[in-house]
């Protein structure tokens, strides 16, 4: 359905620097950035290597604003231990905890997530359903 979403954030750097760490794991990278200094539309993609960027963050200053409550953008993980890898750089680099690595039974027998807030604010969770 989705074919991709971006993020307004305050500082492209120290975003660049969450998402660079935390979809390391998950096995997502830059594909293309737009970094021009002085250039009020910076930006970056990400998505799987060789691919179009499924997720961008764009710089927007003062303007940036993170979606209120009930808002969150699930990213799919390859494993349970690419969960805690991606929840552990994010805090590692600006995240806030939101929920940590684990099962969440009422979703289903093997639903294994975590859950973040970026440095913006935006909420994040990232999740497999792979058996282990």
């Amino acid at each position: 359905m989705l074919h991709h979403i971006s993020f307004g954030v305050s500082d492209i750097q120290k975003a660049a620097t969450f998402y660079d760490a935390a979809f390391a794991p998950l096995g997502y990278v830059r594909v293309w950035a737009d970094l021009n200094p002085g250039d009020h539309d910076q930006a970056i993609g990400y998505g799987p290597p060789g691919g179009g960027d499924k997720f961008a963050i764009k710089s927007r200053g003062s303007d940036a604003r993170a979606p209120g409550s009930g808002f969150h953008l699930a990213f799919a993980a390859p494993s349970r231990d690419a969960v805690v890898c991606f929840h552990d750089a994010a805090l590692a680099h600006g995240g806030t905890d939101n929920g940590p690595p684990g099962l969440r039974l009422h979703y289903g027998p093997n639903y294994f997530a975590a859950f973040v807030i970026d440095p913006d604010g935006h909420r994040i969770e990232v999740v497999t359903k792979a058996a282990e």
